[in-house]
């Protein structure tokens, strides 16, 4: 059964990256993922094929500028809306509840776009940047992704909650009882979103006043790419993921060498508990950016420089920038060069 493929929403101040292809992967039972591929410019050589895991509550059109800023690297991009969001299948009736059972499902979705698109479509070698929910996704998926993927980078990582012990227990039991009793569907906690309304200074997002604008008018502009609330099964899910990720046995089995970037002035998730798994890693690395805000992608150029370059220099041994391939020479050019350079008396011999 042929699908029709939902467009990109663009604007003058959120173009497209020059090179963007879009397509959607069949997952089965009429399920689909939105997925983006951004090249560089043509006849660019590449560096590789970074693969960008998008936080809850996120679409491939917030990230058109990381596209861009990525494909000047050398980059290719390749993207994917998750499932319940963005233009990606949504599993309730009800499009505004974000809603998954498991984030097994979610790794399930990475892991085939990973093999189905990245590994047919894009080069090697590869590469994960993820920010939030999107690394709490990778992180869990690393053991399956550590034969392929080089480097991993993950921005304010959703590896815990902040909050008490007590608090959070109680937040998941109640998850847990909807979950069981059938309930799991019922929204039990508001997304995370800039509210038309809401002002710079208030929104716990970003602090960059062009960019909290533009993502606002994107909102407004296309309001189903985004949900209002998560549902109970959701926290559920990621609460388990989230516990999961402090086994010690299955931290001792993740290689793949990660930068861990926290936002300093992130109210969202928990600074502490993403240092303390980057400390444990065999491989972890951990940076702060202070004075950021939770959206490192999207935040102020002061904020998001700095995590760009950290990105690219972790990136850089595995990665590295290509160099122009030399110029060919004329074997007889060089050998008529080399003999009009000889003393005459060598000439005549």
């Amino acid at each position: 059964m042929s699908q029709t493929l939902p467009p990109f929403v663009a604007s003058p101040d959120n173009p497209p990256p020059d090179r963007l292809d879009m397509g959607l992967l069949d997952i089965g039972q009429g399920r689909t993922l939105r997925f983006a591929i951004a090249r560089a410019a043509e006849g660019g050589r590449s560096r590789g094929t970074v693969l960008l895991l998008q936080g809850r509550n996120e679409a491939s059109e917030k990230y058109f500028e990381t596209m861009r800023d990525l494909n000047r690297l050398g980059f290719v991009v390749a993207t994917f809306d998750w499932r319940g969001q963005g233009r990606s299948f949504r599993s309730l009736s009800n499009p505004a509840i974000g809603h998954v059972t498991r984030v097994a499902h979610l790794i399930d979705d990475l892991m085939r776009f990973f093999h189905e698109i990245v590994l047919a479509r894009c080069p090697a070698p590869y590469a994960v940047i993820a920010h939030s929910m999107g690394g709490l996704v990778a992180l869990s998926a690393m053991e399956r992704l550590q034969d392929r993927v080089e480097r991993m980078v993950v921005l304010a990582p959703f590896v815990a909650l902040p909050g008490s012990p007590f608090k959070l227990g109680l937040l998941g039991a109640v998850a847990s009882a909807l979950h069981w009793t059938g309930f799991g569907g019922l929204p039990l906690r508001r997304a995370r979103r800039i509210e038309p309304g809401s002002s710079l200074a208030d929104n716990t997002l970003t602090s960059d006043r062009a960019r909290f604008e533009r993502n606002l008018a994107l909102q407004t502009a296309a309001p189903d790419l985004f949900v209002h609330t998560l549902s109970a099964s959701w926290l559920r899910a990621v609460l388990r993921a989230q516990r999961r990720l402090d086994q010690s046995d299955r931290i001792a089995r993740m290689r793949v060498p990660t930068l861990v970037i926290a936002a300093g002035a992130d109210r969202i998730v928990s600074n502490r508990a993403a240092e303390r798994l980057a400390w444990r890693m065999r491989s972890g690395h951990f940076l702060r950016v202070a004075g950021a805000r939770h959206e490192l992608l999207q935040e102020a150029d002061r904020y998001r420089e700095p995590t760009l370059s950290a990105f690219e220099a972790f990136l850089e041994s595995a990665l590295p920038r290509t160099r122009p391939p030399e110029p060919a020479v004329d074997a007889a050019l060089v050998e008529e060069a080399l003999v009009a350079s000889l003393p005459e008396v060598a000439r005549a011999d």
